[in-house]
Formats: structure tokens, sequence, C-alpha cells
């Protein structure tokens, strides 16, 4: 296997002392403790995991954003959050969508702990015969099959009416969710 561009500029300072090294789970290799990376890595890949009575979830973040606020950082070390905000508006989700609000997003910045509520990008396509809902972007943590196997339920409950299909015609051009509604609907 390969490292990606990126990896390898996270492992360039390695050979330089610039961080611990430990020993391996098994004391066979010595390896680093952290990586050197030139950026906040975990800002940009976000991470999310359980360990003993601990859990995190951050988000992903938008490179340039990224580096913006720490070059703003180093030029101005008593920086405060509206103006790092500046750099680093809100988290940056691999599957697009819209946050809906900042509250969340500057309440996770200021304390750890905040909600981010998304909701998905979706534009109306209109037919001959009838319209078409077309959502191309979802929250992240969506399933997209889910999505949609929940939507057909609704519709066989007579929850939701007015829909008469919804598709997944994602393809090399995107996710593509096609939702169509019926010709009377509104």
């Amino acid at each position: 296997c390969r490292l990606s561009k990126m990896g390898e500029h996270i492992m360039d300072d390695l050979e330089k002392d610039t961080v611990d090294m430990t020993n391996n789970f098994d004391d066979t290799l010595v390896e680093p403790s952290v990586m050197p990376t030139k950026i906040p890595n975990l800002l940009v890949n976000g991470g999310n995991g359980i360990a003993v009575g601990m859990a995190t979830n951050m988000p992903t973040h938008n490179l340039s954003e990224v580096i913006e606020g720490c070059c703003a950082y180093i030029d101005n070390p008593d920086i405060d959050l509206d103006g790092l905000m500046q750099y680093i508006k809100a988290p940056d989700f691999p599957t697009g969508a819209y946050i809906y609000g900042i509250q969340g997003v500057r309440q996770a910045y200021e304390t750890g702990r905040g909600r981010i509520v998304m909701r998905a990008k979706a534009e109306i396509e209109s037919g001959e015969s009838h319209d078409k809902i077309v959502v191309t972007e979802i929250p992240y943590g969506v399933n997209k099959q889910l999505l949609i196997e929940n939507i057909a339920d609704l519709v066989k409950e007579g929850r939701i009416d007015g829909i008469s299909n919804a598709n997944d015609e994602s393809g090399r051009q995107g996710m593509r969710i096609v939702i169509d509604v019926k010709r009377d609907a509104n």
C-alpha cells in the first residue's frame, strides 16, 4: 500500500525526533506516540470512539479553513471564539447537507459538547406528468438505503401522502435520491 500525499506530509518529520516514541503492543517495535503532523489532523479528519468510561465524537472540518484558523491563532494567540469562527465556521461533512443553525456548533466549540442539527439538500424537478423531489446531499451518519426504506414504509403506513415512489439513482455524478410525487399532490 502507498501513502497519500497528506500521509507523506504527516510522516515528514518523524526522523527529526519531534515526538516521543513508545513500544508497540508486544514490545517488538518502537512507534510514535503521536504523528508529527503540521496541521491539526484531528480537526480535519474528525474521530469517534469509546474508551474506558469516555466517548468522543469529533466532526470533520475543511482543511483550508483549519489552516486559516491556525494561521490566525499564530498571528494572534489571544483570538477569541468569534474571531476563530471567522475562519473555521462549522464542521464540513463528507456527505454535504446543511447545518441548521450555528448555536450547536458554537456550543461545541465553547464547551466541547454541542448538538449539530442537519438537513438534506433537495430540489424539486418539474416534469410533464409529475414532479420529483431530488435529494443530492444527506446529513452525515444517515444511511441512504435506510432513508429510502423508511420513506417507503411511511408511505405504506399512510403517514406520508402524495409520494408514489422513491429510488436511489446515485452514480458517478454523485448522490441522487429521487422521490416521485403524485400528480395531484401539493
